[in-house]
């Protein structure tokens, strides 16, 4: 059977043999057994939905043992037998153009060399799902071979309810993810609704088809470190940034010190994530030695010279190691996959990778109890380098959150809700680039020509650099960031999966390099090219301890501008739109919204380019204005002398004085 034949074939009336268990994949670990004998016919009974009745008897003994297995069905009998990677965009069966490139984006956040655990799924982040099963996968390619422009695709958490008449100009695609009433969202909740089949936690760019690799979180991350050195008065030359995480969080730290220029040490316990991120070229060194690792370390600090290193072990047993050692740490973080601390995303320093899976699944209570211990005793560990000079900052994967909730010595004296280290969003990302409208702004060249790409590469440079000429002082240091990120591109290797690209912008500049693309495309001298984001952005994500942690209004804990940027997307020309319950630092912490957009060349995709890329930034920008950012209120203010239709409430300021005298 071809590709598109398998495409367009759906869930199969003849079912496909059994796929043996292919150990070598990275596969997600066992979730642990939360539902009643009851519900787990209910379970059941929702997954043989998918099927006719004359397949019940076959899959209903198969099903009850993947539940038992996993604690989730996945269906692994239903695994597509042709590779799943971004294809170019011609070779997808279907009518509409745009159908087309939502097939593509898919399918790379399901490529193996992508996604976190491709058998189950999953992206990244532990648990971050394009879809809870295959039958899932089968159907929504299906619909999109068959869909017309007429027509809208409606995903409810990975089930594809159907097509249904909309319009050329509605999105093709609406996606929800784990929009749990609030009073049933809490995490057993998740947990039960997740394995009954009726809802999923697509992370941020899961969900939502717009993941492209390690590469988004090496740019986010490049950008912080570079800053973060500068915070502490001094090159990256001859620095150190200690991290973890190589798996869940795309493991892209490594790549980012290398581009940064300094020494990075990452600790992660999963020696496949190692092996692959070693592979790719992302880490330099590989050391499960701690002594030889700090003779490494030490050489490569007194050379200054740039090299990443993975540690194949627990972060806490690096951090007390290197205090044991007196080794000077400029820099530190952490990315494990903590919004999800109690199903994979941190493992405890008290139990070997194997045992605690096997904890998590089987005795989830008590993995609990060795997860928080052992965050405490990391966060004492931090709080002994940050007293010898290190810059400590949280990456927005719920690390300060939950060591604090564990009883970790992290919050501000007489608070319940501030910690004493910032978000990197606080510190940097948040004054620094998203109240100026800078934001990740990313593209797939749907060819997957790396030619296309490199074209690409150089429309986006020149485009920045002609509009850095007239550009205020108060962003040119992020342009210039951004000129020198795009011009290292190449060299550095970013390309993970699909032909894509990130950097920084604002409106301005997002709306430059979008019609200058699709200039490129109607004179025939690029392909198509699909348009994106991070939802780590200036205005889709309403996220209190990462997004918007510096929103100081009180507001933080709000999410209206979540919805309100995928609702004015919708209907200004996104391709296809999301909303999840979820995001980076998990489930139930954060509301998180994005979209897709093709370019064609045509005169309707510069229109619809102009109006939503305007509006899915400025949105953000208006909201941290009225928050009194002094930097979002600069820049709404610019906004609106160049755009006469925009007409935003601004703050009135308060002198602090009159407090004073009260």
């Amino acid at each position: 059977m071809t590709f598109q034949e398998e495409i367009l074939l759906g869930i199969p009336d003849i079912l496909p043999p059994l796929k043996a268990y292919v150990p070598e994949v990275n596969h997600a670990p066992k979730r642990k057994s939360i539902l009643s004998p009851e519900e787990e016919q209910l379970a059941l009974r929702n997954a043989l939905r998918y099927f006719p009745a004359k397949h019940h008897k076959n899959l209903l003994p198969e099903f009850k043992q993947e539940l038992h297995d996993h604690g989730r069905i996945y269906m692994y009998r239903l695994r597509p037998d042709q590779k799943i990677y971004a294809r170019p965009i011609d070779d997808y069966p279907g009518q509409s153009l745009q159908a087309k490139a939502i097939m593509l984006m898919i399918q790379n956040n399901l490529d193996h060399a992508v996604a976190q655990h491709p058998h189950e799924l999953i992206t990244y982040g532990g648990n971050g799902a394009v879809f809870q099963n295959w039958a899932q996968y089968r159907l929504t390619m299906q619909y999109l071979s068959q869909m017309n422009d007429d027509q809208t695709l409606v995903m409810y958490s990975g089930h594809p309810m159907g097509l249904f008449p909309s319009g050329a100009h509605a999105p093709r695609v609406v996606v929800t993810n784990g929009m749990m009433i609030p009073n049933y969202s809490k995490p057993d909740h998740w947990e039960r609704f997740n394995a009954l089949g009726v809802s999923q936690y697509g992370q941020m760019t899961a969900g939502s088809y717009m993941y492209i690799g390690p590469q988004g979180i090496v740019h986010g991350t490049t950008i912080t470190v570079l800053n973060a050195f500068r915070k502490l008065g001094r090159s990256p030359r001859g620095g150190l940034f200690v991290t973890s995480g190589l798996g869940g969080m795309s493991g892209a730290q490594p790549k980012a010190g290398n581009i940064a220029g300094c020494v990075t040490v990452c600790a992660e316990v999963n020696k496949k994530a190692i092996d692959t991120r070693h592979s790719q070229g992302w880490v330099d060194e590989v050391f499960d030695d701690l002594t030889e690792l700090t003779q490494k370390v030490r050489s490569a600090l007194q050379e200054k010279r740039a090299i990443s290193i993975a540690y194949h072990g627990n972060i806490v047993s690096l951090w007390e190691h290197f205090e044991k050692e007196q080794i000077k740490v400029d820099l530190g973080s952490d990315q494990t996959s903590l919004h999800n601390p109690w199903a994979g995303g941190y493992y405890p320093v008290s139990l070997n990778f194997e045992q605690a899976n096997d904890m998590m699944a089987n005795r989830p209570d008590e993995f609990k109890i060795h997860v928080q211990k052992s965050l405490v005793r990391h966060a004492e560990l931090i709080n002994k380098h940050t007293e010898r000079g290190a810059y400590f900052f949280d990456y927005g994967n719920a690390f300060l959150l939950e060591a604090s909730r564990a009883g970790g010595d992290l919050l501000k004296q007489g608070s319940a809700e501030e910690f004493i280290y910032p978000s990197y969003v606080q510190d940097i990302m948040g004054p620094m680039c998203f109240d100026y409208g800078f934001g990740p702004f990313r593209w797939v060249c749907a060819s997957g020509d790396p030619k296309d790409l490199a074209k690409t590469d150089d429309i986006a440079c020149r485009v920045l650099e002609e509009l850095m000429t007239s550009a205020p002082d108060e962003i040119k240091q992020q342009m210039a960031d951004n000129i020198q990120w795009i011009k290292g591109a190449q060299e550095n290797a970013l390309v993970v999966g699909s032909q894509a690209r990130i950097l920084y912008a604002d409106s301005d500049g997002r709306i430059a390099i979008a019609r200058a693309f699709n200039k490129a495309i109607a004179k025939g001298a690029l392909s198509p090219v699909i348009l994106g984001r991070d939802h780590h952005d200036v205005s889709g994500t309403d996220s209190p301890f990462r997004e918007t942690s510096n929103i100081y209004d009180g507001s933080r804990f709000t999410a209206d501008m979540a919805i309100q940027n995928v609702i004015g997307d919708s209907f200004r020309g996104a391709t296809w739109v999301s909303i999840h319950n979820g995001g980076g630092v998990g489930w139930g912490e954060v509301i998180n919204g994005g979209f897709g957009m093709i370019l064609d060349g045509s005169q309707e995709a510069e229109k619809k380019l102009s109006s939503m890329l305007f509006w899915d930034v400025n949105n953000g920008i208006a909201r941290r204005s009225w928050a009194r950012n002094n930097e979002a209120i600069f820049a709404i203010k610019r906004a609106m002398q160049q755009e006469p239709n925009l007409k935003v409430t601004l703050p009135n300021i308060v002198e602090d004085h009159l407090f004073e005298a009260q």
